[in-house]
């Protein structure tokens, strides 16, 4: 007789067969206590999802019904079944094609990928929802677990019914926040801990006293910042227009300032100097910034506008990185000879600091800010938004109708 060879995939294995049925059948039967962590090859092999083509205006936005189901790559990652994402400035940007050269390096260190290979490219950042497959070594997480999460922007995003991402970079989503709340959270909770945290070097214990300036307070990180903040005991003067005063109050903000009732810099001068400074706009409030930080006594400014991505999209990866490196180290010195900080704030994906916030949120110290809620066919309307600037909070899209 001759033997028939035959592949199949069991929990991640693969069962050589020879012939006969049974031998198939017992090797299925030795391994039904592996966990599976790959099942969607039983289910559909396409999802729909929003993606992009090419880098453009918000008129390479494209529904596609035909997107290639997530797999999962390694035994770290999990898939999960979106419920609901948020947009972020970060999302407009990169369909713009900023920052395209280091995020393709970071998808393809070795450049062996041809040019367009991340496409078709999806967005969105944010993600609560719902485990469905977990890879081998995840412990944490198991099929069912209700998560939110931040995914960093060199993965595909979660503007799509399935997403697969790392399990060090999700928790367990607060139970009283609905998917649709949890959504606008991570991605800005986590930049602005980056910025407070680990930039500054704040916590709740350090905080109690401090004196904290937030310029660009009423957007997504800035009313994440102050309620961080509020939470740790700190005293969060905030920067903003008139029309946000009611909305920065209610998060906790002792003080506002109305930058466009008279120029900004008279008005700080009426303020006691701070400790801390973060700057979300960037340009002439980094110039006059500095003014303000009680020098000699390890004052920060931190600001989230750098020239990183930029200088590599402009330069290339070698010359942006030499170029972005002079500029920081500039920067620095300079400014810690007048005897103050000087940092640059990036997003860093981190379950267990999730799991922190996600506490706050528990304990009724951090809300989520919400501006408008879009469905997932009205994705490009959610851009255009965003696009537009001066958010009150963030943008949040449902893309599973059922979002409890």
């Amino acid at each position: 007789m001759i033997n028939i060879v035959r592949w199949h995939l069991i929990s991640g294995i693969k069962s050589h067969r020879f012939g006969d049925p049974g031998i198939f059948k017992t090797a299925k039967q030795r391994c039904s206590c592996v966990q599976e962590f790959s099942t969607s090859l039983k289910r559909n092999l396409v999802m729909p999802a929003w993606v992009i083509d090419k880098y453009g205006s918000n008129d390479v936005m494209r529904f596609n019904s035909n997107m290639v189901f997530p797999v999962i790559n390694y035994p770290n990652e999990v898939i999960i079944k979106v419920h609901a994402t948020s947009l972020n400035p970060i999302d407009v940007n990169m369909r713009n094609g900023y920052g395209s050269a280091s995020l393709n390096m970071t998808r393809d260190p070795l450049n062996v990928k041809s040019s367009g290979s991340e496409f078709p490219l999806v967005l969105g950042r944010d993600v609560s929802g719902v485990v469905m497959e977990c890879g081998l070594n995840v412990r944490y997480f198991k099929p069912g677990d209700q998560v939110w999460g931040a995914i960093p922007p060199w993965k595909q995003g979660a503007l799509a019914e399935f997403v697969v991402t790392s399990g060090n970079e999700i928790s367990m989503k607060p139970k009283s926040l609905s998917h649709t709340e949890a959504a606008s959270l991570p991605y800005v909770t986590l930049t602005a801990w980056a910025a407070l945290a680990n930039s500054c070097g704040l916590n709740k214990e350090k905080c109690p006293g401090k004196r904290v300036l937030i310029i660009g307070a009423s957007g997504g990180v800035g009313t994440a910042a102050i309620q961080l903040l509020k939470a740790w005991g700190a005293h969060v003067t905030a920067v903003c227009s008139e029309d946000a005063f009611t909305l920065i109050k209610s998060l906790g903000a002792d003080d506002i300032v109305d930058y466009k009732a008279a120029q900004l810099s008279e008005q700080l001068k009426s303020q006691e100097l701070f400790d801390v400074i973060l700057d979300n706009v960037g340009g002439e409030t980094e110039k006059l910034a500095f003014q303000f930080l009680k020098p000699w006594s390890g004052a920060t400014y931190a600001t989230l506008v750098t020239p990183f991505l930029y200088n590599n999209d402009r330069l290339g990866i070698a010359d942006g990185m030499m170029r972005t490196g002079v500029t920081l180290s500039s920067k620095v010195v300079k400014h810690l000879c007048k005897g103050v900080h000087y940092r640059w704030v990036f997003f860093s994906p981190s379950g267990p600091y999730l799991d922190e916030i996600g506490e706050l949120v528990k304990d009724g110290k951090i809300r989520p800010v919400i501006d408008e809620i879009f469905s997932f066919s009205d994705v490009p309307n959610a851009f255009s938004k965003v696009e537009k600037g001066h958010a009150r909070g963030k943008t949040v899209i449902k893309v599973t109708e059922s979002n409890k």
